[in-house]
């Protein structure tokens, strides 16, 4: 019989999920930008830290992170392998997020040090976590997988699983998924243009997270 999602894992990844409705997904390009970017968040009032496995940089990121921001959290996404997981959970990482699910990662998951956030982007694959006592889930790619429409779907016959949509999200269309039931929080990149990180351009950065959370609380 395969082992069930312990219920810590699950009480935690709910406690995270439910301290901000934004999640930044975030690529280091440049070890040196991340803590300067991470605190231009934090200003503009977002304590969700999603620190992708895109860069080479991300692992390394997450552990200074952890080390210098202690009341914020700061988790690990674009994670896709057993041992991607293991190394971030090394680095402190609070939370993992995938793109897509295996059986390998779920199951690892259901006893981790770090909790799990799978990413599904169909009901077969939701059901795959489900039976082994997930209940929230990474959609993703959120727009293209069918966005809104497909989550009031969802919750017809999952009353009981809540989603956290990423993928083509903006800040003008974060508060209409926020308003769905089943939605927990959302994560997108808009909230860390390129542009803005290249310039070293912070103010801009905390400017947008005031705004969205502005946006999505209002």
């Amino acid at each position: 019989m395969a082992k069930m999602l312990s219920e810590r894992l699950s009480e935690e990844l709910e406690r995270i999920t439910a301290a901000c409705p934004l999640v930044p997904v975030i690529a280091i390009d440049n070890l040196d930008e991340a803590l300067p970017l991470a605190r231009a968040l934090v200003d503009g009032g977002i304590t969700i830290l999603e620190i992708t496995l895109r860069t080479v940089h991300g692992v390394e990121a997450i552990r200074q992170l952890r080390e210098a921001l202690p009341d914020v959290w700061v988790g690990a996404g674009t994670v896709t392998t057993v041992e991607q997981y293991r190394a971030v959970e090394a680095a402190g990482a609070q939370f993992v997020i995938t793109p897509g699910s295996t059986r390998e990662l779920l199951e690892y998951g259901v006893d981790a040090q770090a909790p799990l956030l799978p990413g599904v982007s169909t009901l077969s694959e939701m059901m795959e976590g489900y039976r082994l006592g997930y209940r929230q889930f990474k959609f993703f790619p959120a727009e293209v997988a069918g966005g809104i429409a497909a989550l009031k779907a969802f919750s017809g016959p999952f009353s009981d699983v809540c989603f956290c949509p990423t993928g083509g999200i903006r800040q003008d269309t974060a508060a209409d998924y926020l308003q769905l039931p089943n939605v927990a929080a959302v994560g997108g990149t808009w909230l860390t243009p390129k542009d803005a990180i290249a310039t070293g351009d912070w103010s801009r950065i905390t400017d947008i997270a005031r705004a969205s959370l502005s946006l999505v609380k209002g």
